[in-house]
């Protein structure tokens, strides 16, 4: 039945998302499923049952009339949609994830970029060399270029999918319900990774404490290196963590939001369930780009302070915030 099912849906699906169209869908699929059951009653294959109930109810322009909207099917405007097939949808969810991955990676540099500065700066002046505090400086910009070279990596992997953002485009039932199974069964990983990041931040300063409160000014190279320089390694490992742990959802989100919300197949169960509809226009551009913001904002404060060593908190305060935001800007 579960063809039968998709194959009903295909059927209604640019048709006008109204009472009238919805109880023509559920008594058709009931009359199907009454034919079905009969020829598996038969003896009839599944297969071979499929088929002739397709081929007996599959004409909506035959069964218009006893269905009653047969004005709704005559007077229905055709409009031009680009089918994104499974195999896209999950062409698209990787490569979203790998634009996550690298953007990721590149935050994760540019908070390591400080470490070079610290670790050498404290050798320079353990061992009074002030010119050894010029590799921490050289260290501190590669990690800078890297972490820029990987942001630009993530855009151009994108290049391919600019005609979801231009064109318009529909996905199927059975496709929006294969998109509802994989994101529910990701959320588990992304909890994980989530958790473990906001938990290598909480803790990042934790070595300075526990270091000084041991060692004391004895081993400046470890107090004032190594120490410091691990909690910027710890914060940029948690940072990473969280932002890569949603790498999926915006994809899935992105996809099972293309269809038409005037239409039946723009409120399947699973396309609703991601349907948001904010206060404003700006504060659904600022939503729906907020990683986006993110980055920008750090870029910027970072490049016009030079403060790498604090600017990096603005990614966990991010990932608190973003979810009372969107509770604020959504229609109640």
């Amino acid at each position: 039945m579960e063809t039968i099912k998709n194959y009903l849906e295909t059927m209604f699906a640019n048709l006008p998302n109204t009472l009238e169209v919805k109880k023509a869908k559920d008594e058709l699929y009931s009359m199907m499923e009454d034919k079905f059951t009969e020829l598996i009653g038969e003896g009839k294959p599944e297969n071979e049952a499929i088929a002739i109930v397709i081929s007996e109810f599959g004409n909506l322009d035959e069964i218009s009339e006893s269905l009653g909207i047969n004005n709704v099917v005559s007077e229905m405007e055709t409009t031009d949609r680009r089918l994104i097939s499974q195999n896209e949808c999950d062409n698209y969810i990787a490569d979203s994830a790998r634009r996550r991955f690298f953007n990721s990676l590149g935050i994760l540099l540019c908070i390591f970029s400080p470490i070079g500065p610290i670790i050498f700066g404290s050798i320079g002046n353990a061992v009074g060399i002030d010119a050894i505090e010029l590799i921490g400086v050289i260290l501190l910009f590669i990690c800078i270029a890297a972490g820029i070279s990987l942001f630009m990596i993530a855009s151009f992997l994108m290049r391919d999918w600019k005609f979801l953002d231009k064109e318009l485009c529909t996905i199927s039932y059975s496709t929006a319900e294969y998109l509802a199974r994989e994101k529910e069964d990701s959320q588990s990983y992304k909890l994980v990774l989530r958790t473990l990041g906001i938990v290598l931040c909480s803790i990042s300063f934790l070595p300075v404490i526990i270091l000084d409160t041991i060692l004391g000014s004895s081993f400046s190279i470890i107090t004032e290196g190594f120490a410091p320089a691990l909690i910027f390694i710890g914060a940029g490992i948690g940072v990473f963590f969280i932002m890569f742990s949603g790498a999926k959802d915006a994809a899935f989100d992105k996809l099972l939001s293309l269809n038409d919300t005037t239409t039946v197949a723009g409120n399947y169960e699973p396309v609703k369930k991601v349907k948001k509809e904010y206060v404003s226009r700006a504060a659904e551009i600022l939503m729906k780009d907020y990683w986006k913001t993110v980055l920008a904002i750090y870029l910027i404060l970072s490049f016009t302070s030079f403060n790498w060593g604090s600017t990096w908190l603005i990614w966990p305060i991010a990932g608190i915030l973003r979810k009372p935001l969107t509770e604020i800007f959504l229609k109640k």
